[in-house]
């Protein structure tokens, strides 16, 4: 079982949410975090809140969309800790389209939020965790990135690649001693999922999601996804005829 404890830890994503929920818990790991979001009034009280619980603690405002805000963010968390021992990279937008209406401005801001602000993480760290041969990143993903919901393309979309380029840097960084951890949740209540007005099924308090990711972190699982029965769901989903999928998505 790894011991966080001590661990610096750079964690996107942090103010709301499983972020925020996953601060808390890190910092009764006594982790060394760099919170960033881009509320950093927010991080900033929050830090207040974790101080005595956890080691080193900072908040980095960093609007992941932003190529240099990430680049200054990530050489502050260094300067600050010394060195990064793991990336949580928990940022993430859901923006409901209706398709009479589409608007690729919404779709560009999903994208550089849940895809490319990742990128631009792994952009400052991979080459350092290469260096130093050790390191682990874990990346949100989704239970929705097999199939392509209605209303939900450009976030399915996004999680899709998200699931697709974790799996390629799991194994391109492998040799590198590097883990790369891939987080699928299901319906988490957030202020995200807070939003949606479909139904949710199996849809799970923010503080258990959090505990789940948590142990699965701790325990080095390559892929951490949860509830069961979305999970087992979305296998299915994944291997039934298209034309009967698509039936079934009508009624969303």
């Amino acid at each position: 079982m790894l011991s966080l404890k001590n661990k610096n830890i750079i964690l996107a994503g942090a103010s709301s949410g499983i972020g925020l929920e996953l601060a808390k818990l890190l910092a009764k790991e006594n982790s060394n975090l760099a919170l960033l979001s881009r509320r950093k009034e927010v991080m900033d009280e929050q830090a207040k809140d974790f101080e005595n619980l956890s080691g080193k603690i900072i908040s980095i405002k960093c609007d992941v969309r932003k190529k240099q805000e990430v680049s200054s963010a990530v050489k502050e968390a260094k300067e600050f800790f010394g060195a990064v021992d793991m990336l949580i990279y928990n940022s993430g937008v859901s923006i409901p389209q209706s398709l009479k209406k589409f608007d690729s401005s919404s779709a560009e801001e999903t994208f550089k939020t849940n895809v490319t602000g990742f990128f631009y993480f792994c952009e400052e760290l991979i080459p350092v965790m290469i260096a130093n041969q050790k390191g682990i990143i874990a990346g949100v993903s989704s239970l929705a990135d097999g199939r392509g919901f209605p209303g939900s393309g450009t976030y399915c979309a996004s999680k899709a690649a998200m699931t697709i380029f974790l799996e390629s840097l799991r194994s391109g960084l492998k040799k590198y001693g590097i883990k790369v951890i891939t987080i699928k949740p299901g319906f988490v209540k957030t202020p995200m999922t807070d939003k949606n007005n479909f139904k949710m099924p199996f849809i799970m308090p923010v503080e258990k999601a959090a505990e789940i990711i948590l142990n699965g972190i701790k325990k080095e699982k390559r892929i951490i996804q949860f509830p069961l029965r979305t999970a087992i769901g979305s296998k299915l989903l994944r291997i039934i005829p298209n034309s009967i999928f698509e039936m079934m998505a009508k009624s969303y």
